[in-house]
C-alpha cells in the first residue's frame, strides 16, 4: 500500500474516542491514516444506504451490518463483533447516588438516554427501565439524545440529572471518578454487540481489510482497556479501569 493511504471509517458515537486511540496505534504500525466519521448507528446506516463514501462501518448495533450484508452493501465474511458495550447510569452529582433506588425514587427532573429507535444504548436503557418496571413511571422525565454522546452532554450541562451512557464514554471524558455511577448488570439488557463490516464500495479495500484485521487482533487489549467487554468474556465482570 502506498504511503499516505487513508480509509474512512463510519463509527458509532460511543466508539469515536476509543477509535482515535486504536487508529493512532494502527497508523504507527501501518502508515495508513484512519479518518473517523461519528454519528448514531442508525444515522450512519442511512447515510451508507444513500451512497456515503465510507470504507468501514463500526456499528454499535449488530442489526445494521446484517442489513448492509443482506442488501449487498457490505461483505458478509468481513462482519464480526469487535466489542460489547457496557451500559452505565451516571449522575453528575455524587448524591443521590446513581442506581436502581434513585430511579425508583424519581427524585430528579430528567433522565437522559439515547433515542431507542436508532441507538443501541438507548434500546438497552429502555430495556432496563422496562425490566425494573419503571418505564411508565418515568416516561414524562425522559429526555432523548440522538446518540449516547448527546445523552451524556445533557447531564454535563445540567439539562438532566442522570443519563444512561457507555462506560467507554465516561473513561474517555475523564468522568469515571466524578459524580456517581451504576454499572448496569448485563442481566437487565440484551448484549450490545458492536459489529464491524467492510463496505463493498470501499475506495481502499486492502487498507480497509488491514484495519479490520488489526481491530479483531492486536487492538483487542486496547478495546478492553477502553471500557468494553470482549465477546468471549461478555458475562464476566466489567473490565478494569484506571
Amino acid at each position: 500500500m502506498q504511503a499516505g493511504t487513508s480509509i474512512r471509517v463510519a463509527v458509532a458515537a460511543d466508539f469515536y474516542k476509543p477509535l482515535q486511540t486504536i487508529a493512532a496505534a494502527y497508523s504507527r504500525q501501518s502508515g495508513i491514516r484512519v479518518v473517523a466519521i461519528a454519528g448514531s448507528s442508525g444515522g450512519l446506516y442511512a447515510l451508507i444506504t444513500n451512497g456515503a463514501p465510507y470504507d468501514v462501518f463500526l456499528s454499535a448495533n449488530a442489526l445494521y451490518p446484517r442489513q448492509l450484508v443482506a442488501g449487498g452493501l457490505a461483505e458478509s465474511a468481513s462482519r464480526f463483533t469487535y466489542a460489547q458495550g457496557v451500559l452505565v447510569l451516571w449522575g453528575a452529582q455524587a448524591s443521590p447516588v446513581a442506581g436502581p433506588a434513585t430511579l425508583r425514587s424519581a427524585a430528579f427532573a430528567h433522565l437522559a438516554l439515547a433515542n431507542p429507535h436508532f441507538a443501541p444504548y438507548g434500546q438497552a436503557a429502555q430495556e432496563v427501565l422496562e425490566r425494573l418496571g419503571l418505564l411508565k413511571q418515568l416516561h414524562s422525565r425522559l429526555v432523548f439524545g440522538e446518540d449516547v454522546g448527546q445523552a451524556l452532554q445533557f447531564t454535563i450541562s445540567g439539562g438532566a440529572q442522570y443519563a444512561f451512557v457507555s462506560l467507554a464514554q465516561l473513561l474517555a471524558a475523564g468522568l469515571w471518578r466524578s459524580g456517581s455511577h451504576w454499572v448496569v448488570p448485563v442481566s437487565l439488557y440484551s448484549p450490545i454487540n458492536q459489529q464491524a463490516v467492510l463496505l463493498v464500495h470501499a475506495r481502499n479495500i486492502e487498507a480497509a481489510r488491514s484495519f479490520l484485521r488489526f481491530l479483531r487482533g492486536p487492538a483487542r487489549p486496547l478495546i478492553a482497556r477502553l471500557g468494553y467487554r470482549l465477546p468471549e468474556v461478555a458475562k464476566s465482570q466489567p473490565p478494569a479501569h484506571q
